[in-house]
């Protein structure tokens, strides 16, 4: 696989550390609010990268934190007169709560940074104790320029770097653009004990404990939003090389900006969607599609119309598949064996699409054109053992590696119809048995086989129903 690496600016083939296994750490939410469709997308861009390496049989370990102590979770604890605790439980609930549409896996480990202090004071000691960290009236700060390479990952030198861009302006420090690993005691804020006085953590300095702790000091790919890459990856890749052995991330994966009217959403600005406000009016594997339907790296553009056109592709994709499963069989006919190379060059296709840079629109391109062929193919043959075989290719794509539960997806896009629509048309169809009109019989059966409805009339008469 060949993924672009933002440390190096270009496009790498991707070698994991361990063969056959991938470690992987993705910056989680800060939880003092609902989740936005700007964090939704590396969410899912990320799930789908870690369903990929195990649709390809490695073993993935996938870690993303939560941030549940921030100066942005203790302004709105004082806010609304609660603790932080308080804040960061509620949003941590509304967080699973939201995103359990989005069928996300559920092997991804997700520590909290509150549960990890004695992890973050370790390393935080090790960089005092080698001379890359300071203290001042019991505030511990990063300096930068014992890290030879700061700038690198964003493409920065030092001296051109701008005071002030999510750095804390303090007068006391060496220099302006060293950046905080601990934050001395405040009023009002919670606060553990350290060997430099009571306090916190600073925000860069917990991922950076969080991912040596869960994958080691080397580890295959860190990934996140666009917007993290200076200073919060920055500052983690300085002070991680420094506090240990030199390793680190080998790859970064940055995913592009979410754009509503071709500006950034932020919640800063209030510019942007709740995910929960979209999940009103489409489900999560409609919203997983529209994000895999735009390149992971390159700016995705908000809107409900584009959501729109992405749902009438999404019923579909569901119409076709409910019409392939009625038409599988274990029977092979002549024609099957071209049929079958035919979806075997399509999932190399599926592959190469895959394996470069996770293109995963053109990923869909080939299923779009598997679904297109497969149609034809039933339009033209009928029920065989070649629609089976592009089935279970099509469901294995769509579910393990695009993340949709097509089954599931079939059962509710028939629970549209109303049950009292279908026992109006299981009525009807009795009604015409006992007046021996069979051909009518029949015809309101077979349509409501096609909608994946079975009816199997019993031997005493009565009538068994299955979806």
């Amino acid at each position: 696989m060949k993924i672009y690496n933002t440390l190096t600016n270009s496009i790498e083939e991707l070698k994991t550390i361990e063969e056959n296994k991938l470690k992987l750490y993705v910056c989680g939410p800060t939880v003092y609010n609902y989740i936005h469709i700007g964090n939704t997308r590396p969410l899912v861009v990320f799930d789908i990268l870690a369903r990929y390496f195990e649709y390809k049989g490695f073993k993935v370990e996938y870690i993303q934190n939560f941030t549940d102590i921030d100066d942005k979770i203790i302004k709105k604890a004082n806010e609304e007169g609660v603790t932080s605790q308080d804040i960061t439980k509620k949003y941590i609930e509304a967080f699973f709560e939201d995103t359990k549409e989005l069928n996300l896996i559920n092997t991804i480990k997700r520590p909290k940074v509150t549960e990890n202090i004695p992890e973050i004071i370790d390393i935080i000691q090790r960089l005092i104790n080698n001379g890359c960290a300071y203290v001042i009236n019991g505030d511990v700060f990063f300096e930068i320029s014992k890290y030879k390479k700061y700038g690198e990952l964003s493409n920065q030198k030092i001296d051109e770097l701008e005071v002030g861009s999510r750095v804390e302006i303090m007068e006391e420090k060496k220099n302006p653009m060293d950046f905080v690993l601990w934050k001395n005691k405040k009023e009002g804020e919670p606060y553990w004990n350290s060997p430099w006085g009571d306090g916190r953590p600073g925000w860069h300095i917990e991922c950076s404990a969080m991912a040596h702790k869960y994958l080691g000091e080397e580890f295959d790919i860190h990934g996140g939003g666009q917007d993290l890459i200076f200073p919060h990856h920055e500052n983690e890749i300085a002070q991680s090389k420094c506090a240990y052995s030199g390793g680190f991330a080998k790859y970064w994966m940055h995913n592009g900006y979410v754009q509503l009217n071709g500006e950034k959403m932020s919640k800063s600005t209030g510019n942007f969607f709740l995910l929960r406000e979209i999940e009103e009016k489409f489900n999560g594997s409609v919203i997983r599609l529209f994000i895999a339907m735009n390149h992971y790296r390159k700016p995705m553009n908000f809107s409900f119309e584009e959501m729109e056109n992405t749902k009438k592709t999404f019923d579909n994709i569901i119409n076709s598949m409910k019409r392939i499963s009625m038409s599988q069989s274990d029977e092979k006919i002549d024609s099957d064996e071209e049929f079958i190379n035919l979806i075997s060059k399509l999932d190399e296709k599926f592959d190469f699409s895959m394996d470069d840079d996770l293109n995963t629109p053109m990923a869909l391109s080939t299923i779009f054109d598997q679904i297109r062929e497969t149609n034809k193919y039933i339009d033209n043959h009928g029920k065989s053992f070649g629609i089976k075989v592009s089935y279970n290719s099509l469901k294995k794509k769509l579910v393990d590696v695009i993340g949709i539960n097509i089954e599931n997806e079939i059962k509710n896009n028939i629970g549209d119809l109303t049950k009292d629509l279908i026992n109006l048309l299981i009525e009807l169809r009795k009604d015409a048995r006992e007046n021996k009109n069979f051909y009518l019989s029949d015809k309101i059966r077979g349509e409501l086989k096609k909608l994946g409805i079975e009816i199997k009339d019993n031997k005493d008469g009565s009538t068994t129903i299955s979806y």
